[in-house]
């Protein structure tokens, strides 16, 4: 490469990842992997380091993360905030530990290694055992306030009792988000209509960086921190692993992988049993970090302008496999919206055969510049559900046709429209498109709606082709005689569905409200609806302003409830589903049934008689508040077989009392004095 050459890359190279830097940090969009991305400021760091005249002063590889926010107030780190340096070679691990032995010769070096999060890095400011201020990275020199999100966070200690506390110290850690919880936030967000989140660290980043979070994702508080530093001018700890074990001390969730190391056998070991273990762990993680453990030793050894020089980050290259497009397919939900699926040749990814995967949207595609017949890379490294990343366009031929979005329905040719404000196309054909109406069925009858057990995806297939069901109001006109003959079904299942659908009867106001599947309305607004309004009439004529006037319900539940309750189809639904004897009004009993009214309660373990959902809807049944994180705010630890040891002995800590389901249940049932 010549001198113009090398000018000309690094210019193009400077753009590109500063335009990835701006979507992540800002935007939390992760446009390549960190592969790629780790592999392109590599390129344009060795080239700088050649042509250096040729630097931009914007250039990537001269400071850390992004530029602080305009939402959120800004604060200068009494301690920088390097990033770590980074490997995907264990010929890096072991040139990281033959630089530390010459810097510090005839010295037995111990190491310490840690699991890499795939989170956000942040900062906790704490002065007389007090929780100041929550700060992020930034550019490593000044970080966003964000202490008003801390209702996000779990295993925060807001305040930390213990002997000999330095009176002002610093915790760095990594605030992360589990698989399990984001699988229940997109199951949240399908039912709004709303595009699925990508994966648990854009999602954390995104969390982080709102200034008004989602207020139905409060309660479930999705994001865990995790501290992997101590910081303070009198902490009196003289190791990586005594300062953990004194964060565990006071409270902090410490996952128990890290490991004590003495050479570069065992951290090989280390990164290799994870390597094989990753995909088990209810956390993303992208690799390992070596630290030397002794902290007076970290301290001669110090930092470059970006990285300390007595760390390391082993990172695992993301699990991807080329494999060629065959076509694509565009599904219908339940609330009409148009999702892409990509259907590719069977290629095994992360120890699964993959033979779809997610093209999100519109947008996603045109982005792809996708042609059926594509040679595309599938990764599965930070995502839950396999995703096309790129297109190997050397290999596109004259052959290869150009997907497009298409403009009507695929299951009822109904011309398709875009909702203002929204990424996604939707089939406006509500009362006559099969996939819709099925999916209207399968929504009514799930356990947190009307609970009709016995009646699964492949039984309302089957009815609805068989024309016994178009609507939720058909299945309390099912008759025996028109199921007996139906494949399947023997005397017993025809007992057991009937039945199921009789008791179904019972459920109570609120629940019926959620099993209509209006949009934006999920569980927990369908609860507020029917508890501020008692019955259907009351909310049939409400007004816009009566609606928004309850907390929490916005402008556009609103529009959405007046939309759906303005239709003649779906009034009629409501009449039917009435006269067939569903509840359509809060009962008195419910309404006086505020026995654990003020009380929050944290639920550990399982549970004989409940799932661990249906013990949440009993205890808001009854007034009470269910949250997953333990504080000194919290009035109770319900605790069931196989609870958490950690709750425990934090609720013992704190002084919070622990409950059985039976005591519960006596204190639920306990009339109101």
């Amino acid at each position: 490469m010549d001198e113009q050459q090398a000018k000309k890359e690094i210019a193009t190279l400077t753009k590109a990842i500063n335009t990835y830097n701006r979507a992540f940090f800002q935007e939390a969009t992760s446009l390549v992997s960190d592969y790629e991305y780790d592999r392109l400021l590599l390129r344009l760091k060795k080239l700088e380091e050649r042509y250096p005249i040729y630097r931009k002063h914007n250039s990537p590889t001269q400071r850390i993360g992004e530029k602080t926010s305009k939402h959120f107030p800004t604060i200068t780190h009494q301690y920088p905030m390097d990033s770590l340096s980074n490997t995907y070679e264990t010929e890096g691990i072991t040139q990281f530990i033959k630089r530390i032995e010459k810097k510090i010769p005839d010295v037995p070096i111990e190491y310490f290694c840690e699991l890499k999060l795939d989170g956000i890095a942040l900062s906790l400011i704490y002065q007389r055992g007090k929780l100041q201020k929550i700060v992020t990275r930034g550019d490593g020199t000044q970080g966003d306030d964000i202490t008003t999100n801390l209702s996000l966070l779990q295993n925060i200690p807001t305040k930390i009792v213990a002997s000999n506390l330095p009176s002002d110290f610093e915790i760095r850690g990594e605030a992360y988000m589990e698989k399990n919880t984001l699988k229940k936030i997109n199951e949240v967000y399908v039912q709004k209509s709303k595009a699925p989140l990508a994966n648990p660290r854009n999602a954390t980043a995104g969390m982080l960086r709102t200034k008004k979070p989602d207020e139905s994702l409060k309660d479930l508080r999705p994001l865990i921190f995790c501290p992997y530093r101590l910081l303070g001018e009198k902490i009196k700890v003289s190791t990586q692993e005594e300062a953990l074990e004194t964060l565990r001390s006071w409270g902090f969730h410490m996952p128990a992988t890290q490991q004590y190391t003495q050479n570069l056998q065992e951290i090989i070991d280390y990164i290799n049993r994870w390597q094989k273990q990753k995909n088990t762990l209810p956390m993303m993680i992208d690799g390992i970090v070596i630290k030397v453990n002794n902290i007076a030793l970290q301290q001669k050894l110090g930092n470059t302008a970006k990285s300390p020089r007595w760390a390391i980050a082993y990172k695992y290259k993301p699990e991807n496999a080329f494999t060629q497009l065959k076509r694509v397919t565009f599904q219908v939900g339940r609330t009409g919206v148009i999702t892409p699926v990509a259907n590719v040749a069977p290629v095994l990814l992360a120890g699964t055969t993959v033979k779809r995967a997610s093209l999100y949207n519109a947008d996603e595609i045109k982005r792809l510049d996708l042609h059926i017949g594509d040679t595309v890379s599938i990764e599965k490294g930070g995502e839950i559900i396999p995703k096309i990343t790129c297109v190997n366009k050397a290999k596109r031929n004259s052959e290869h046709i150009p997907v497009t979005f298409p403009t009507t329905c695929p299951a009822c040719t109904a011309p398709l429209s875009q909702v203002e404000g929204e990424i996604h196309y939707y089939c406006l054909n509500t009362d006559a498109c099969p996939p819709q109406l099925m999916g209207q069925i399968e929504h009514f009858v799930q356990r947190k709606a009307m609970n009709i057990t016995f009646l699964g995806t492949k039984t309302i297939a089957l009815l609805f082709t068989q024309k016994l069901i178009r609507q939720p109001a058909d299945l309390f006109d099912l008759q025996r005689s028109q199921i007996e003959n139906l494949e399947g079904f023997q005397e017993k299942s025809i007992y057991n569905l009937l039945s199921s659908i009789e008791k179904s009867k019972e459920v109570p106001f609120e629940k019926v409200l959620f099993g209509l599947g209006i949009r934006h309305i999920g569980f927990t607004v369908a609860k507020k609806l029917t508890h501020h309004f008692k019955n259907i009439n009351q909310l049939i004529t409400a007004s816009k302003e009566e609606l928004i006037a309850i907390p929490e319900i916005g402008e556009k539940i609103a529009d959405s409830l007046l939309a759906y309750l303005a239709t003649p189809h779906y009034r009629e639904q409501i009449e039917s589903l009435r006269s067939h004897g569903l509840q359509f009004q809060i009962s008195e009993n419910t309404i006086e049934s505020n026995t654990l009214a003020n009380k929050t309660f944290v639920l550990s373990g399982t549970f004989r008689h409940y799932s661990r959902e249906e013990m949440r809807d009993e205890i808001e049944g009854f007034g009470g508040r269910v949250i997953s994180g333990l504080s000194s705010k919290v009035n109770f630890l319900v605790a069931g077989e196989k609870a958490g040891a950690q709750k425990l002995k934090k609720a013992n800590k704190l002084e919070i009392p622990i409950i059985s389901e039976e005591t519960l249940e006596e204190m639920a049932k306990k009339k109101a004095n």
